[in-house]
């Protein structure tokens, strides 16, 4: 789960890495009254998961009450790269001396954490590490140890910064990493982090990926979920912990195992080609327990889908047997009534398949078509879509 800026700078914060004043609005009024409440030069910013908000003019300076009023009816309702735009920060303001980059992220292929540094920071970071890869550092983080002040310390040297600074921004790379860690983040970005005028280092603007795998021991990042940008259907299986995404497509697909799934959408993409390009509608696994509940949930979050024509289950029978399914299969229409009104196309293959078979075969649910491979069942499912 990536978070919005402000919440990254709340939870700076909390964890006492060094920020600055922040206040959140979503009227041009209160724009107007967290500026005057800051005084001085403030910064608003407009709030979305994407970047480039400052060339999309998505980011303004603003000397007085007046210019940040102005400032956040510009940027309000501002569409950057598809994101709109429905709340802003405003920032006080920073003197600026110099930008740094900072960032300790999970390193899935080496199995490891990777902490990436560079003493130039900045709008340009990514176009200074494609050409001039060796001014940003990169510091491999032992899981286990972490980041403590000697390998802040490492990783300030590696990323070329001068003695006199060294002690000034390992602490706060320390800090960082406790953030990362007791969070259970997948990613702590600071771009900039900047000295001051004053000499102080301070975090200017954060970005932070949270690991949803961890949110059993961490109950309180629920709050911080998008509610209003999440796609409806997605919440739903969400509900049911089931293993959902919303695609572009007509025909819903049921599997189970990830790697089915998957497989699945490709052979039914394939197979739209030759039906007018009809495509999947989305990723479903139901996993490994097919029982009438989950099979019902499943097919309630995709039947709620109004892109949605046909739909392909396609459940290769191991653990749990094709008759289990078949049986799901039967319960879940019968569950589900009236709510059922699109075809629906079955392929069953493995443990107890002609079981599995003659158990939908006996129902005959008018809805149900027996399909007995998966590129049959996924062609089957594209003709009735496009019809």
């Amino acid at each position: 789960m990536d978070l919005f800026e402000y919440q990254a700078r709340d939870m700076f914060e909390k964890h006492g890495v060094p920020v600055l004043a922040g206040i959140v609005a979503d009227t041009p009024a209160e724009v107007r009254a967290a500026a005057e409440k800051l005084g001085g030069v403030t910064v608003v910013k407009a709030q979305v998961k994407t970047g480039g908000r400052g060339k999309a003019g998505g980011v303004k300076v603003a000397k007085t009450p007046d210019d940040a009023e102005a400032a956040g009816n510009a940027i309000l309702g501002l569409d950057i790269k598809g994101h709109v735009v429905h709340r802003v920060m405003v920032a006080a303001g920073a003197d600026i001396a110099q930008e740094f980059y900072f960032s300790v992220l999970l390193d899935r292929a080496n199995r490891s954490y990777l902490a990436l540094c560079s003493y130039e920071g900045g709008m340009e970071i990514e176009q200074l590490a494609e050409e001039r890869p060796d001014a940003l550092a990169r510091v491999e983080v032992d899981p286990i140890a972490g980041i403590d002040l000697d390998k802040a310390r490492e990783i300030a040297v590696a990323a070329k910064f001068p003695d006199e600074l060294i002690e000034k921004v390992a602490p706060v790379f320390v800090t960082l990493y406790e953030v990362f860690d007791k969070e259970d983040a997948t990613l702590v970005e600071v771009n900039p982090l900047v000295l001051t005028g004053a000499g102080d280092i301070i975090a200017l603007d954060g970005k932070v990926t949270l690991d949803e795998n961890a949110a059993f021991r961490q109950a309180h990042h629920a709050e911080l979920e998008d509610a209003a940008a999440t796609d409806p259907l997605e919440a739903k299986a969400k509900q049911h912990d089931l293993n959902y995404v919303k695609l572009d497509g007509e025909v819903g697909v049921i599997g189970n195992g990830a790697g089915l799934v998957m497989s699945t959408l490709d052979v039914v993409a394939y197979a739209g080609e030759n039906h007018g390009g009809v495509k999947p509608a989305n990723f479903l696994d139901i996993g490994g327990g097919a029982s009438a509940e989950v099979m019902a949930a499943g097919l309630d979050v995709i039947l709620g889908d109004p892109q949605v024509k046909s739909v392909f289950v396609n459940v290769f029978g191991g653990i749990t047997a094709c008759d289990a399914v078949a049986n799901g299969i039967v319960k879940a229409l019968e569950i589900l009534g009236d709510a059922a009104t699109k075809p629906l196309v079955v392929r069953l293959d493995g443990n107890n398949v002609e079981e599995g078979r003659r158990i939908l075969a006996d129902a005959n649910h008018p809805l149900v078509t027996i399909a007995s491979s998966m590129d049959e069942g996924a062609d089957k499912a594209a003709e009735l879509a496009a019809k």
